[in-house]
């Protein structure tokens, strides 16, 4: 086993305090001869951890296939400081095949204590939001303007590692070492990537509240409401993407929702139909108490979906009951509607709610 040790001192990118203590946080990535546990063995293992104001990295090379079992020994051991595992894809590969190998080895290993951090995971359900063809690191690197020098993938590097063992060639092993290395080191580079994360879950404070009219085809009047938003946080890259709630534009700590709104009519359904007359020819429920008074030919026992008044205007689409009362087009729409007010988002907490509705992924 050869054990290779560095420091290296990235710009500050993310708030590691978002994901655990600082001096707790280990980020890993191993290199293997296969993709098989079973079949393959793990020949590399990096990791990289900021302590002291210093991003320091350690690597655990098996410079023989015997040596696996050093190096696995050796993670582990070092892992004790720590208490947060973060990686990327680690949770679907690096994890399971590391404890795979400490059963062939017979090591008794276990991560389960550990906090499992997977950035792969946490941003696949954006990848619409972020327009990437593949969520791989490098591919993420690519979209934060990170570029690396070297130009193997974990693939092609199984038969880099097979002639080192063949040859001991010192060239080949800083070929091994270099590409872990950019992995290792690439990882708090590409922490930004989480702010597109974060999006739904931060804080957001109105700037503007504007509604936008156009014209349909038809020459019909269409209306949409343009809510400007103060994030934050900074995002790296600007993005543009379709939630089917809203169209959303985002630029550094600016966050733009448009929202189409309906012009028309709509319908507030009582629940309690029990206690409603429905007037035929008004179309509308009135109580009973009211509703006595009513000739009986133009009235009749309402029904869930008899029960209702109407109201014209414009309507935003709402999250069940956020600002009641809850308009529909029918007794058993799923979509709720409240009738449009600036007022509407003068509570913090009420637009909060709705914005992350509207970013709904």
């Amino acid at each position: 086993m050869i054990t290779f040790k560095h420091t290296f001192r990235p710009p500050d990118t993310y708030p590691l305090d978002r994901l655990g203590r600082p001096d707790k946080l280990l980020f890993f990535d191993i290199e293997t001869t296969g993709f098989s546990a079973e079949h393959h063995q793990i020949y590399l293992i990096g990791c990289t951890f900021y302590t002291g104001g210093t991003w320091n990295l350690i690597q655990w090379f098996a410079d023989t296939p015997d040596a696996e079992k050093d190096i696995l020994s050796a993670f582990y051991e070092f892992t004790g400081d720590f208490t947060t595992l973060i990686h990327f894809n680690g949770d679907g590969f690096d994890i399971p095949f590391l404890l795979k190998r400490f059963q062939v080895w017979n090591l008794p290993r276990d991560l389960s204590s550990f906090i499992s951090i997977d950035i792969y995971k946490r941003i696949r359900p954006f990848r619409k939001l972020l327009g990437l063809d593949s969520l791989k690191q490098k591919s993420i690197e690519q979209f934060l303007g990170i570029f690396r020098q070297d130009p193997y993938s974990g693939g092609q590097l199984i038969d880099v590692y097979k002639q080192y063992l063949e040859t001991r060639r010192e060239p080949l092993c800083e070929a091994l070492m270099l590409h872990n290395r950019e992995d290792l080191e690439g990882m708090p580079l590409i922490l930004p990537i989480l702010y597109y994360a974060d999006l739904p879950g931060r804080q957001f404070a109105l700037e503007d509240r504007q509604v936008l009219k156009a014209s349909d085809i038809f020459g019909e009047p269409v209306y949409s409401l343009l809510l400007t938003l103060k994030s934050p946080d900074a995002l790296p890259v600007p993005v543009c993407w379709e939630t089917g709630r809203a169209s959303c534009k985002a630029s550094e700590n600016r966050l733009e929702l448009t929202v189409p709104l309906l012009n028309g009519t709509l319908k507030y359904f009582y629940p309690d139909y029990e206690n409603y007359y429905y007037l035929i020819y008004e179309d509308t429920a009135i109580h009973k108490s009211v509703g006595e008074f009513v000739e009986r030919g133009a009235r009749k026992k309402a029904t869930a979906q008899t029960c209702y008044t109407k109201k014209t205007g414009l309507f935003l689409p709402q999250p069940d009951t956020l600002w009641p009362p809850a308009f529909k087009k029918a007794c058993r729409a799923k979509q709720s509607y409240a009738q449009y007010s600036p007022e509407l988002f003068d509570s913090p907490e009420a637009l909060n709610d709705y914005v992350r509705y509207l970013l709904d992924v």
